[in-house]
This record gives C-alpha cells, sequence and structure tokens, in this order.
C-alpha cells in the first residue's frame, strides 16, 4: 500500500522525521520497503495563467499563448498542448530552469517564434505519468506561486508491505492508529458529518441468504455535475497513493477506500432496473466488466444485480453497462460488508485482482458502511452538487459477525512478547487501537 505522508501526518503527527516514523511502523509489524520523494528537486516552476492563445503562423500543432507568470510581464511561450486555452493556469518552467531530466530551459525559437519558458505536463515534471496535455491547476493558485508550494510537493511516498492479516491497516487512517499509538500521538482522523436527506429517493435492495453478503449501505444522489473535477488535494492524494484521478463521483469513491478502509461502488441510476438483488451468479451467466472483457460465471460467484442483469463482480470490480459515463447526473452509491470466503479467490479466477478485493479478502470492518457513504456523500455533494436522499442499509443481522468476549492474560502476553507491558499499558494500547 502507498500513500503521501502528508496525509497520514494529517491523521496522527508523531514528532519523528521519515525515517525514523518509517522505522517506527516497520518494528511494529507494517514493513516500510520504500520512501521516495513525491517529485524530483527543482526550482524555478511556477503557476502561470494562459491570457489568450492563438494558433502559430507556420504550424498547425503549435500554439502561440500569452502567459503571466506573475513576475509583471507577460511571456510568449510557444506550446503543443492540446488543452492550452484562455483562462487556463498551468506550471511554467521558467527560463534557467533544470527540469527533472536534465533539461535546461533556455530561450528557444520554434518555427520562427520565440519562446521564453514551457508550458509543463504532469509528466515533464516528474509527478505522474499523464502526458496527454498540460496539468490543470486551479483557478484560485496566484500566478508566480513556485509550483513545489501550490502542490506541497514537499512531501514524501511511504510503501508498505502488508502481511495478510493486517486489513486493519489497508487505510490511511487505520495506519495512521498505529502511529498514534506507537508514538502516543493524538489520532485526529478526518472529520465526518452527516449529510441530511434533501429528496425522499431511495432504490430497493435485496440481499439472497447465505449468499455471502450480510450488510448493503446505498444512497441515490441526484443532479451531479458531470463534468465536476474532484479538488486538487484530493486528486493529489490519489495520484500520490497510485491512482489515476478520473472524475468526480469515481475519484470520490476511490478517497474513502483508500482513507478508511472501506470499497465502494457508484452505479449511473439511469442504467439500473427494477432493483438491485445481491445473490450467486448463474451457471453460465455473463459480466463484461469495466476493463470491457466478459467473463462467464458460476454459482460460486457473488454478484451485484439488478432486475435484468448482473451489474458488477461483487467486491472485485464493477461492470462496464452501469459505471460512471462522462453525462451521469444520477448516482446510486453502494457501501457493503461481503464476507472474505465469498470473495477469496472470485477474481483471481479471472486474472483480477483489484484495490476492493484485496480488502474485502482480508476483511472489512462491517460497522464501517454507513460512515463510509456519509463521507462519500459529503464530499460529493461539496465538489459535484446534487440533491442526496436518505441512507438506506439493509442487512441479514444473522449473518454479521459476532464480537465475542475474548478472554485476556496480560502474563501470558507479557512471556510471549518477551517485554514487559505493565497492565495499566495493555489496557492503554488496546483501548487506543479500538
Amino acid at each position: 500500500m502507498q500513500f503521501p505522508e502528508s496525509w497520514l501526518r494529517a491523521y496522527a503527527d508523531p514528532a519523528l522525521d521519515s525515517d525514523a516514523l518509517a522505522q517506527a511502523l516497520t518494528m511494529a509489524g507494517l514493513e516500510v520497503d520504500e520512501t521516495v520523494a513525491v517529485a524530483p528537486p527543482f526550482c524555478g516552476v511556477v503557476v502561470a495563467e494562459v491570457l489568450d492563445v492563438a494558433r502559430h503562423p507556420d504550424a498547425d500543432r503549435l500554439t502561440v499563448c500569452r502567459v503571466d507568470a506573475g513576475a509583471g510581464a507577460v511571456l510568449t511561450i510557444v506550446c503543443g498542448a492540446p488543452n492550452a486555452r484562455a483562462g487556463l493556469r498551468a506550471p511554467l518552467a521558467t527560463l534557467g530552469t533544470t527540469m527533472p531530466g536534465g533539461m535546461e530551459i533556455k530561450k528557444a525559437k520554434l518555427r520562427g517564434v520565440e519562446s521564453f519558458g514551457m508550458l509543463c505536463s504532469a509528466r515533464e515534471l516528474g509527478i505522474a505519468e499523464d502526458s496527454s496535455g498540460l496539468m490543470e491547476l486551479p483557478a484560485e493558485l496566484a500566478a508566480g506561486q513556485p509550483i513545489t508550494d501550490a502542490l506541497s510537493l514537499d512531501d514524501t511516498l511511504i510503501e508498505i508491505n502488508l502481511t495478510p492479516n493486517r486489513g486493519d491497516c489497508m487505510s490511511v487512517l487505520g495506519v495512521a492508529r498505529e502511529a498514534a499509538v506507537l508514538t502516543g500521538t493524538k489520532l485526529a482522523g478526518p472529520e465526518m458529518h452527516a449529510v441530511p436527506a434533501k429528496s425522499s429517493d431511495r432504490f430497493p435492495v435485496e440481499l439472497v441468504p447465505g449468499a455471502g453478503c450480510a450488510r448493503f449501505a446505498a444512497r441515490v444522489i441526484r443532479g451531479v455535475r458531470p463534468d465536476a473535477q474532484a479538488p486538487l488535494w484530493m486528486r493529489e492524494r490519489l495520484r500520490r497513493a497510485g491512482l489515476r484521478p478520473i472524475s468526480a463521483v469515481v475519484d470520490v469513491t476511490n478517497y474513502v477506500m483508500l482513507e478508511l478502509g472501506q470499497p465502494m461502488h457508484a452505479y449511473d441510476l439511469r442504467e439500473l432496473q427494477g432493483g438491485i438483488v445481491v445473490r450467486r451468479a448463474r451457471a453460465g451467466e455473463t459480466l463484461r466488466l469495466l476493463d470491457g472483457r466478459e467473463i462467464t460465471m458460476d454459482e460460486s460467484v457473488l454478484v451485484i444485480a439488478d432486475h435484468a442483469k448482473p451489474l458488477g463482480l461483487a467486491g472485485v470490480m464493477g461492470g462496464d453497462h452501469s459505471g460512471i459515463g462522462d453525462d451521469t447526473t444520477d448516482v446510486l452509491l453502494e457501501v457493503a460488508f461481503f464476507h472474505p470466503s465469498a470473495i477469496a479467490g472470485r477474481g483471481r479466477r479471472y486474472g483480477l485482482v483489484t484495490d476492493a478485493s484485496q480488502r474485502f479478502e482480508r476483511g472489512v470492518d462491517p460497522t464501517l458502511q454507513e460512515r463510509a457513504i456519509e463521507r462519500a456523500t459529503e464530499l460529493l455533494l461539496a465538489c459535484a452538487g446534487g440533491t442526496a436522499g436518505p441512507t438506506e442499509v439493509t442487512e441479514l443481522a444473522d449473518e454479521l459477525p459476532r464480537r465475542p468476549v475474548v478472554s485476556f492474560r496480560p502474563a501470558r502476553a507479557r512471556r510471549v512478547i518477551g517485554a514487559e507491558i505493565d497492565d495499566a499499558g495493555i489496557e492503554r494500547i488496546l483501548r487506543l487501537l479500538g
């Protein structure tokens, strides 16, 4: 699992530097494989506002941009990116900047037009793989602000190699909890607020007993702006955790999964027929996945379906038919608890190991679903608008995991651990771990 150190420190900020924090986590059993800088060291790259764009007189694929780099003078930049447009804010490598690959930015003449710098993609800055166009920055960033400050690039990526029994740490909050207990630091956690329903929209859900799904939370949100983007801070956290930002709806569901450890899915409501049914697949039933492949299933596979068709491979990957599209405005959020035994091995059968399946196979907190859907609703409404209906929780109480009382012997624990931890210390640790 990979995440930026700054995200961890937002929830637990021990008085340790990066190396000491990594060592503490490793010695606690959360082996840190690697720590690397978020971005290569560079200076001279600033936020720039594109004032206007004109076609290059001698090159069809080039444009001539006039940009404000915050220094008073307007600069002329020749650019080949397809998304260059008036009003865009993008990173500008000014003259004299040395790029991560070693190239020095100098005044150049491109097809007869002088260029005084280079507008950059995320890949050219060495912070992401996207090279499809200029990196688009929020409009509220001031021209001339160093990009290192604007994007908080003075950060470290932490990669942890988790053992299969530590499903509780497959989230930033889970690792932060461990760090807080290890170092005696306060655990802040993300602020979460319940979002009151503004409509009565519901979508029926049925759980087939014995299928492997004991709890299913759902919420209808209508009127989402399809062109909305998640805020920059969220996109950067996703990018640094190894996920490519896609759209507001998809980014929010991915973010909540990384933050809390609860996978979730969003459906295009207009594609759903009748109601949701969580059941085992029928022999020979087929499903086209989000990656475009069509698979054939049997009765051992748990699926999310509506009254007409399967919608997704439960706990592994959604189906192509009901996924979020560029024009989706009405959404059904799904947050479920699937038994690990119903998910384990199902994805691998089809060559799939996904972020969701890794978490469900190890065990997701069966009490987390309502908190996760409230968190996702709050984040989605903030960045994409919309009107939320009530959160509807359907559960099979007899199939939820039990929480038996465990007899714990401190003296035996001390013998096994090989360290003298007094009873009060043991109680403190257990309470801090929740």
